[in-house]
């Protein structure tokens, strides 16, 4: 009960906002000023979801959900790991570190069909793109949360004999964590952009592949619907991610 109290008492403005742009919205559609088939009626998107909820959350969400965890998983292990890599060698660095920035000035949308060229409509194209989208903000992140550590407390730590090691553990790392977070949060979110990116340009199940033939058929309810779906699932996401970074951070100072 307090967690939600203070949810609310959070985002009480932000849910009072969404709950009146939804009314005018709503208006708007039924009074036949905004056509339904540019934007549905809100209550007409809630009877998608409800009348379509088995393909909808069972088929193509767990879909979509399956390519979101491996590569975010991928790209969170190797990114931590190319991080502290080139953290500790700075050859490492000269060399990876441009890699990783050119990596981002490609576009997805140009990328997508050579993941589809090498691996086909496999699983694996969806997941080398949402790799490749979330992979970014995790190596930065942890990079320069690790490079953002005080020299003064370095050398203090090595004037009380700490070797490097220690000093990596106790005081570089928990210094890295708000850093890492906030990349980790913006990963989270865009892995799952990018699993539906790579559905839209092939798939034959998934959010981003029910959005399109909802599209290809003119079915704006069914576009919104799956937006929604996938709205809801990066909040739900993104709050799991701020509550793993408040379990691991208050761990850690406990711990050290």
């Amino acid at each position: 009960m307090k967690a939600l109290k203070n949810f609310l008492q959070t985002y009480s403005l932000f849910i009072g906002f969404s709950i009146i742009v939804l009314a005018i919205v709503e208006w708007l559609v039924r009074s036949k000023i905004v056509p339904s088939f540019i934007i549905p009626a809100p209550t007409g998107v809630v009877s998608m979801i409800f009348a379509n909820w088995q393909p909808l959350l069972i088929e193509h969400l767990s879909a979509t959900m399956l390519e979101f965890f491996i590569g975010f998983s991928i790209a969170v292990i190797g990114g931590i790991l190319i991080a502290v890599i080139m953290f500790f060698s700075k050859t490492i660095e000269k060399i990876v570190y441009p890699a990783v920035v050119i990596s981002q000035m490609i576009p997805i949308i140009a990328l997508s069909p050579i993941f589809v060229l090498w691996f086909g409509y496999t699983i694996w194209s969806k997941v080398a793109v949402t790799f490749l989208i979330c992979f970014f903000p995790i190596v930065v992140g942890t990079y320069d949360g690790l490079k953002s550590c005080d020299k003064e407390y370095i050398e203090m730590l090595r004037s009380m004999g700490a070797n490097r090691f220690q000093i990596f553990q106790k005081l570089q790392i928990p210094m890295a964590l708000p850093s890492f977070f906030s990349g980790f949060k913006m990963a989270i979110v865009f892995a799952l952009v990018g699993a539906t990116i790579g559905e839209w340009l092939g798939a034959s199940e998934g959010l981003g592949y029910y959005s399109r033939r909802m599209s290809g058929n003119l079915n704006a309810e069914g576009v919104f619907a799956a937006i929604t779906v996938l709205t809801i699932v990066g909040i739900l996401l993104f709050a799991l991610a701020s509550w793993i970074e408040k379990r691991v951070t208050n761990k850690w100072s406990k711990a050290n």
